[in-house]
């Protein structure tokens, strides 16, 4: 057995062992900030985790635990743990209410981020921090008076107030500050996030040109890492920065990042970011199954449910069901596909998460799909009614069970009602995480049963003209990560070319999947094939040695699949 296989044994067996779901079945999600609790209860509640690396941010107190809780909260938000950073904030007054940049950190978290618009329930209380901060900053250092007057422009006291003119002079203000302090790293890394916060994942444009904004931003991060290249909130930032266009920028970032604040959940998942896009997915697996860890370790002291528990966790479990699918590790992407599908019912239906948690909930059908388990999906009954995009996805995989098994009129009903859903404005409306609506998803499901059903009636030029449509429709699809369409339509097109003898057409779907999906199992086997079939033996070998490189953490065989 390789040590790289041992190592991704070994840490399933550890995440098996404990007995994790990383989707905890909140009664209902909370705000990072709740106002009935004090600052005392606070206080009181809020341990000082031992495992989370050793960041360091010196503010003006004299209180040695205010300075750890008030690194913590600063570890907890560069790791997207808002609510627990808020918490530590919050801790940190308790123990000094003088500190002004406590009460600066408080207000930070409260506000948007790239991933979240801000709460209009947290309007007041940030407001209410940011005056507290003010009035005590005579104590601070000049640097922490500098950032809370920078944090005092992102706020008002109306919650009906426009954001994006809020968030643009907070940017300004900051950049402001970065230019009296342009060596520090918080500063600078401060600066880029609220950059970002004004554009949030529209960094390139159409064409993958940094947009003026971004190359401030790569520039501003890029100095923080040179000069201190562990540091967490860079990193990570940095990461998302270039993860759609230039991954390969940060590799040394993600190799880096993973292991600074082992017990930060999300900071531990983030390499897999760029893993993913570069081909190492085995990487990307360690990440999330370490990630998983992390998290659930995190659970035992029983947080209050916020969107990290609701949505950043089964990110976690997401992205280890991705790695395991371009893997061909059909038991451990089945796994994680339960693990994530395994959402609460009523967050099912909320309005805010019923999009992402819909499409974590279609998981298992999906992964079943890819790993051709036909019987199982034949025997997976119908979700509820009202779950009208977690039903389009069944449709799609009891009319591809039943497309494989050449029963192509009962395909053919599951198509029209999928088509129909697809229709429905609803569903238009219902996007993922903010993102991609669920009816694009199920118009590339509708374009490729119409393709495999095509392909089985012995309609070569449709099936063609089908999944080459599933292409473009693929093509339309917002960046996001894991990708929303679960399997690349390339590799279902260059399947389909190679089987109909059309080998050079098959060798360029297959190149074109591997520029998207680099060194992913599916289409190097592909690739290798419609090579061999053009009689280019020499290059034919090469691939064939990527194949055997990328499928060796596969269960089974390729042909089984093929």
């Amino acid at each position: 057995m390789t040590p790289r296989k041992y190592t991704l044994i070994a840490l399933i067996t550890l995440v098996l062992a404990l007995g994790i779901s990383l989707t905890p079945m909140p009664p209902a999600l909370t705000a990072a900030w709740q106002p009935d609790r004090s600052l005392a209860q606070a206080a009181e509640s809020v341990p000082l985790f031992d495992n989370l690396g050793d960041y360091h941010f010196p503010i003006s107190t004299q209180s040695p635990q205010t300075q750890d809780y008030f690194d913590q909260g600063m570890t907890l938000a560069y790791g997207f743990n808002h609510a627990e950073a808020a918490r530590a904030f919050q801790a940190a007054i308790r123990h000094d209410d003088t500190c002004a940049l406590c009460h600066w950190g408080l207000a930070y978290v409260l506000g948007p981020n790239i991933n979240a618009p801000m709460e209009l329930e947290a309007v007041p209380t940030a407001w209410d921090t940011m005056q507290q901060a003010q009035a005590l900053s005579a104590l601070a250092s000049p640097k922490e008076q500098a950032l809370i007057q920078a944090m005092a422009t992102r706020y008002t006291a109306d919650p009906d107030a426009d954001r994006a003119p809020l968030d643009q002079a907070y940017a300004s203000a900051m950049g402001d500050v970065y230019q009296r302090y342009p060596n520090d790293p918080d500063v600078g890394t401060l600066y880029a996030e609220a950059l970002m916060d004004t554009m949030p994942w529209d960094y390139w444009d159409e064409d993958g040109n940094p947009r003026p904004e971004t190359e401030v931003i790569l520039t501003t991060l890029e100095s923080v890492i040179d000069q201190h290249p562990q540091h967490i909130g860079a990193l990570h930032l940095y990461i998302h920065a270039v993860e759609k266009e230039h991954p390969e920028l940060a590799e040394t970032a993600a190799d880096t990042l993973g292991d600074l604040a082992p017990g930060a959940g999300h900071l531990v998942h983030m390499p897999s970011h760029i893993y993913i896009r570069i081909g190492r997915y085995h990487d990307a697996a360690i990440s999330n199954l370490k990630a998983v860890t992390a998290d659930h370790n995190y659970l035992h002291g029983n947080p209050d449910p916020s969107l990290y528990t609701v949505a950043y966790m089964p990110h976690n479990q997401h992205f280890l069901w991705f790695a395991a699918l371009m893997n061909g590790q059909s038991r451990l992407a089945i796994q994680a596909a339960i693990e994530t599908a395994n959402v609460d019912p009523e967050l099912m239906r909320n309005h805010d998460f019923a999009a992402g948690l819909q499409h974590y909930f279609t998981m298992p059908l999906f992964t079943r799909i890819r790993f051709q388990q036909w019987d199982i999906i034949r025997m997976t009954p119908a979700p509820a009614a009202d779950l009208k995009y977690p039903t389009g996805i069944w449709h799609y995989a009891q009319g591809m069970a039943a497309a494989a098994n050449g029963n192509l009129s009962t395909a053919n009903e599951h198509l029209a009602l999928m088509e129909t859903l697809a229709q429905d404005p609803e569903l238009a409306e219902l996007r993922i995480w903010g993102f991609n609506s669920t009816s694009q998803v199920l118009n590339i499901a509708a374009a490729v049963l119409e393709g495999e059903i095509a392909l089985a009636a012995g309609d070569v030029t449709g099936a063609i003209a089908h999944l080459q449509q599933a292409v473009e429709l693929e093509g339309q699809l917002v960046y996001t990560e894991p990708p929303d369409w679960y399997s690349p339509t390339r590799n279902l097109l260059g399947k389909a070319l190679l089987e109909t003898g059309q080998y050079a057409a098959a060798e360029a779907a297959f190149r074109a999947d591997l520029e998207a999906y680099p060194n992913n199992g599916w289409s190097l086997y592909g690739l290798t094939q419609s090579l061999q079939a053009q009689d280019k033996a020499a290059e034919a070998a090469v691939v064939q040695t990527q194949f055997e490189t990328a499928w060796q953490d596969a269960e089974l065989p390729m042909e089984v699949y093929w």
